[in-house]
C-alpha cells in the first residue's frame, strides 16, 4: 500500500469527508430500492432526483459508531465499539437493523464478553456483510499497515460477525477502501495493481477466487452474469467483492458507481454503502454530487466525525 501521509492535508481531508459521506449517501439511496431486482439506471437517478431527503439506515448508522469509537478511544478498544454500538441502537432502533444485531447488543448489555456474544448467538458465527458495510473508518485510519488494518478489522468484525468469512469480507472491504484512499485523486487508478494487491492481501480462498472474478467481469455488460459470479446477497462473499468491482468498473465518477451498484438489485443499501465509501475515498468529496449531499440527513455530524478522523491518523497509525 502506498503511504496516505505524503498527500496534501487537504486531499487526505477530502478524501476521508468522501469516502464517510460516499458512504452514507449509497446506503441511503439504495435503501430505496433494497431486495428488488435489478433495475435501469435512469430509474435510480429519477428516483434520486425526487427524494427530499436521505434517509439512511443501519449500515451507515454503526459505521458512526465505528468512527466515533475509534476517535475516542484513540484507536479499536472492543468494549468501548461495543458499549457504543449498544448506545446508539438504543437511541435509534428503527434504522433497519437485521435480527441478530440487537440480540448481540442485549447479551453484551446483560454482561457478556464483546468478543464472545455473537459466537454464542450463531454457531461458528456469522458470516454476513453487517462488519464490512460499517468498516470504512477502519480502513481509513490503518491505511499505513495493512497487517494493523486485518488485525484491527477482524476484531471489529467479531463484536457481531465472528465466521472467518465476516471478518475477511470486513478486512477486504477496508484494505480496498485503504487502496483507494492511498491513491493520489490525479492519479488514475490501475484496476490491474488495485485487484493484484487484494489478491495479495486476501488470505480466504473464496475471496482470492471471487477476486479473480472481478478482473474476468471489469468488461461485462451483462448484469445477470455479473450477479450469477460475484452475487447481491447479504453474505459477505457475494456482496464485498460485488462492491469493489462496481467501484472498478467506473473509478473516476462516484455517481456512477453508487448508481451501478443499486441497479445490480439485491442488498442495494449496503453494497452501495460500500462502493461509494471505496469510491469516495479515492475521489474526495467534491466528487459527489453536490444535489445529493444537500440531502443527507446528519450529514454535518457525519463530516465532522471523517475531520476528527483525519486528525486522529498520525496518533492512531504510530500507537
Amino acid at each position: 500500500m502506498g503511504l496516505a501521509k505524503d498527500m496534501p492535508g487537504g486531499e487526505l481531508k477530502s478524501k476521508f469527508l468522501g469516502c464517510l459521506v460516499g458512504m452514507a449517501i449509497g446506503d441511503a439511496l439504495g435503501a430505496k430500492r433494497e431486495g428488488r431486482g435489478m433495475s435501469r439506471s435512469e430509474d435510480i437517478v429519477s428516483l434520486a432526483d425526487k427524494l427530499e431527503q436521505l434517509i439512511y439506515t443501519d449500515d451507515t448508522h454503526m459505521t458512526i459508531g465505528v468512527a466515533e469509537s475509534l476517535i475516542e478511544s484513540n484507536g479499536f478498544d472492543g468494549e468501548h465499539m461495543a458499549q457504543t454500538f449498544v448506545k446508539n441502537y438504543k437511541a435509534e432502533p428503527w434504522r433497519g437493523y437485521g435480527p441478530g444485531p440487537p440480540r448481540i447488543f442485549g447479551m453484551i448489555k446483560g454482561g457478556e464478553a464483546w468478543y464472545s456474544a455473537a459466537d454464542r448467538l450463531y454457531s461458528g458465527g456469522s458470516f454476513g456483510n453487517g462488519s464490512a458495510m460499517r468498516v470504512s473508518p477502519v480502513g481509513l485510519l490503518y491505511s499505513r499497515n495493512p497487517e494493523r488494518l486485518r488485525e484491527i478489522a477482524y476484531r471489529s468484525s467479531s463484536i457481531t460477525h465472528s465466521h472467518e468469512l465476516g471478518k475477511e469480507g470486513a478486512a477486504l472491504q477496508a484494505c480496498a477502501v485503504a487502496l483507494a484512499l492511498n491513491t493520489p485523486w490525479d492519479e488514475d487508478i490501475d484496476r490491474e495493481d488495485f485487484l493484484s494487491a487484494l489478491q495479495d492481501f486476501a488470505r480466504n480462498q473464496l475471496y482470492r477466487e471471487k477476486v479473480s472474478r472481478i478482473r474476468e467481469l471489469l468488461g461485462e455488460q451483462d448484469k445477470a452474469r455479473v450477479v450469477a459470479l460475484l452475487g447481491n446477497g447479504i453474505e459477505a462473499p457475494r456482496s464485498v467483492p460485488t462492491a469493489i468491482y462496481c467501484f472498478l468498473r467506473q473509478p473516476q465518477s462516484y455517481r456512477d458507481t453508487v448508481i451501478y451498484a443499486i441497479s445490480l438489485g439485491g442488498d442495494t443499501d449496503t453494497i452501495a454503502a460500500m462502493a461509494g465509501a471505496i469510491s469516495g475515498a479515492y475521489l474526495g468529496i467534491e466528487a459527489i454530487p453536490s444535489e445529493w449531499r444537500a440531502k443527507l440527513e446528519n450529514r454535518e455530524y457525519i463530516e465532522a466525525l471523517a475531520e476528527k478522523l483525519t486528525s486522529s491518523i498520525d496518533n492512531v497509525n504510530t500507537g
